[in-house]
């Protein structure tokens, strides 16, 4: 069972690599799996950590992807704290920091993405977190008893969903975003304007516009930002959200073409026939998005791994999953099911006063996606009709009366 010949090896036992190792199992795959994590931690889900984990006084726990008799019982190799420092593709083998070569019969990359850092002056100060790793989480729930004010850099998903449950716990938070709107890369320009409104009446001070020129401090600690207004807000504590960028280094090391992550086909297989990328760090051809594109969230990580698993065991074909995210702020949840463009021409169904509506995105008279915010019926009723490449008419996605949810059912 624990041949080289038939060895997969994966690298990242995150959500991608962890469901990866899973599907290899169920689709039937009997060959030895060697998980490489560089974590010393036990695979855990990552989205609760900005959340229920921030809101949480008490020592909040991570959740775990798979208990751990799950890699015992399913003949699973898993290796923690451990940092794959090379690929030789010619040789078909890894190497470790230890020095220790890791052989392959098929590679997957699963390698995920490191947040975006900033190198402005004050940059080194105690008290500025990035979140991303459960490490992270754990130092940042340990200050944030003790904190009175709060600045996040960053008004994506992670820094909105931070200062909501900053918030809950009372805390004064500011949040510059460079960009005139929150979300922008994910969300229409409507519902972007609806969440300035949102965590205005949450307490949250936005400021848009406003980008960080420096940190300033005392005694080696964080104690203000400045923004590039020249404005200075008082920090305890300051969180950075300023995106991430995919690891795609051992990629680009060992040859393979990387552009904006790793270049993977519509099977998820690199160039090379034996590597495979998948999650966060494979850029891929997009069926939805009409164009290559990498995206970050667990339905894409954990969807490419099963297709991925399918592929390594000959059951091959076009990775096509629809696109769907979620985001919890405070009392809101943001469900987005497709892929929003810009251009797109957006259909109000509800009334954003009442914190549940929904917008409906149509692309060429189609529907493209849908924008909902405490409506899950609506966002389950879009997947459905988004999956099976049927769309209800702008009229229709306006008016109440309509059945969406029995629309999407009927075939």
């Amino acid at each position: 069972m624990n041949s080289p010949l038939s060895r997969i090896v994966v690298v990242g036992n995150g959500q991608a690599g962890i469901q990866l190792v899973d599907s290899l199992r169920a689709e039937g795959h009997t060959g030895g799996i060697t998980v490489l994590g560089d974590e010393t931690h036990l695979p855990y889900q990552r989205p609760p950590l900005s959340k229920d984990y921030m809101v949480d006084g008490s020592a909040a726990q991570a959740l775990p992807l798979r208990a751990e008799k799950f890699f015992t019982e399913n003949d699973i190799d898993s290796r923690l704290g451990v940092r794959v420092t090379a690929i030789d593709r010619a040789a078909r083998t890894v190497t470790v920091d230890d020095g220790t070569k890791v052989p392959y019969a098929t590679l997957v990359l699963a390698t995920g993405a490191a947040n975006r850092g900033l190198s402005v002056p004050g940059s080194n100060l105690a008290g500025i977190y990035g979140l991303r790793t459960l490490s992270d989480a754990e130092a940042i729930h340990a200050r944030l008893g003790d904190v009175g004010a709060v600045v996040v850099i960053g008004a994506g998903f992670i820094g909105l969903e931070f200062a909501a449950a900053a918030r809950q716990r009372g805390i004064d938070v500011t949040v510059l975003e460079f960009a005139d709107r929150p979300m922008g890369r994910a969300l229409s320009p409507a519902l972007s304007r609806y969440f300035v409104g949102a965590h205005e009446r949450m307490g949250v001070t936005l400021r848009l516009g406003e980008g960080i020129a420096s940190f300033t401090g005392s005694a080696g600690r964080v104690t203000s930002v400045e923004s590039t207004t020249g404005a200075s807000y008082p920090a305890d504590l300051v969180l950075v959200g300023i995106g991430v960028v995919p690891r795609a280094d051992l990629a680009a090391a060992s040859g393979l073409a990387v552009e904006n992550g790793i270049t993977v086909d519509s099977s998820l297989r690199t160039a090379d026939p034996n590597v495979f990328a998948i999650g966060d760090c494979a850029n891929y051809p997009s069926h939805h998005a009409g164009t290559r594109t990498r995206l970050e969230s667990v339905q894409n990580a954990t969807d490419q791994a099963r297709h991925a698993a399918k592929a390594i065991v000959g059951r091959s074909g076009s990775y096509a999953q629809l696109p769907w995210f979620w985001s919890q702020q405070g009392p809101l949840k943001l469900q987005i099911a497709g892929l929003v463009q810009q251009s797109d021409t957006t259909v109000l169904r509800g009334d954003p006063a009442t914190d549940k509506f929904s917008l409906f995105s149509f692309r060429g008279g189609h529907l493209a996606a849908v924008e909902s915010v405490n409506r899950p019926g609506d966002h389950m009723a879009a997947r459905r009709l988004l999956e099976q490449g049927r769309s209800a008419s702008p009229e229709q996605a306006a008016d109440l009366e309509f059945d969406v949810k029995s629309y999407s059912k009927a075939r």
